[in-house]
């Protein structure tokens, strides 16, 4: 993609930001000494590759959270935003809710919402970050310890009247939970995971959020690789037991042959809009109207030259259509085949 091309901006939800479709997701940036990194990671490539999608690309926002690296990927984040003149600062998106044991760094975290822990992961987080206010607080997952959704998305709202945050969402949760928020105040943003694999998002959470006017940034358009069409049942084999994804049933036996084969069914589309397999794959969640806008990993400068023109093409109507049939034809995946 060449410099001269501008992505477009969105607004997000009610909020008075407007940003880019593709934003960079920095779960990978994490490394792999925790329990679902993505294996090691150079914290200089991680700072070329923000720093190259936002002054080459005009990538206008990022997205991590705390649990990412335990605390790494925000750290990396916050000194990538220290290189950056103010007025070429991204917004940054982060989120709460997961706490880890630092004695041992490869357990699960657990799903926490007090609100009193989530106000000191919010202190935490800027700290890191090394920024005044968090332009959106997300809760990462509904907690399991018995906090009933009143409490912590009240303490989301209270950050957000007390300006320490810009806005709020929620990520991983239903339409119930949604409802049962957005009657305390309202839901700025959803963040569920979406592609052309993963497709159940597309049954009742957009309709949810269209009707409620809740922007919704989805995470692994690229089904964490697997529609980048680079991937191959060789790297699968090779991914490494500090990659989470070599314990995910869509990168083994049947399903991985069935992603590989609709990932390469994108080919031909990417070539006709002479961009990457991963643009395609990125195009196609972002045509779904209530999608905002689409968080895209990447480790290097190369990556993100690999997918950002996901942001910038428009799949037709025959490209759709395409796309849906090697869906039914491959049998990848669940949920709705089409926008």
């Amino acid at each position: 993609m060449s410099d001269n091309k501008s992505l477009p901006l969105r607004r997000l939800g009610l909020t008075d930001m407007k940003i880019t479709p593709v934003g960079f997701g920095a779960w990978a940036l994490g490394g792999g000494e925790w329990a679902f990194g993505w294996g090691s990671q150079d914290d200089a490539d991680s700072i070329a590759a923000i720093r190259h999608a936002v002054e080459h690309h005009g990538v206008n926002w990022i997205d991590t959270a705390a649990v990412y690296g335990l605390g790494r990927s925000e750290e990396v984040v916050g000194a990538a935003l220290r290189e950056m003149s103010p007025d070429q600062r991204p917004f940054v998106f982060t989120k709460c809710g997961l706490g880890w044991d630092e004695a041992d760094r490869r357990a699960v975290a657990k799903r926490i919402g007090r609100p009193e822990g989530i106000r000191k992961e919010a202190e935490a987080s800027l700290r890191r970050l090394g920024v005044e206010r968090i332009d959106l607080y997300q809760m990462h997952w509904p907690p399991d310890d018995g906090t009933p959704i009143a409490d912590y998305w009240g303490a989301l709202l209270d950050l957000k009247a007390e300006g320490k945050v810009r806005a709020v969402g929620l990520s991983n949760h239903n339409a119930q939970q949604l409802e049962a928020a957005e009657s305390l105040g309202h839901v700025d943003t959803l963040q569920p995971p979406f592609s052309a694999i993963e497709r159940g998002t597309a049954e009742h959470l957009l309709p949810w959020c269209a009707a409620h006017e809740t922007a919704v940034i989805v995470y692994s358009p690229m089904q964490a690789g697997l529609l980048t069409g680079a991937f191959s049942v060789a790297r699968a084999e090779a991914l490494g037991a500090d990659d989470w994804r070599s314990r995910s049933p869509h990168f083994k036996a049947d399903g991985l042959r069935q992603n590989l084969a609709f990932a390469e069914a994108l080919r031909p589309i990417a070539e006709r809009h002479n961009v990457a397999v991963a643009a395609v794959a990125i195009a196609w969640v972002l045509s779904w109207a209530p999608v905002t806008g689409a968080i895209v990993g990447a480790r290097s400068p190369a990556q993100v030259d690999g997918w950002v023109e996901g942001g910038l093409i428009q799949l037709t109507s025959h490209d759709l259509d395409e796309i849906a049939a090697a869906i039914q034809a491959t049998g990848a995946g669940r949920g709705p085949t089409r926008p």
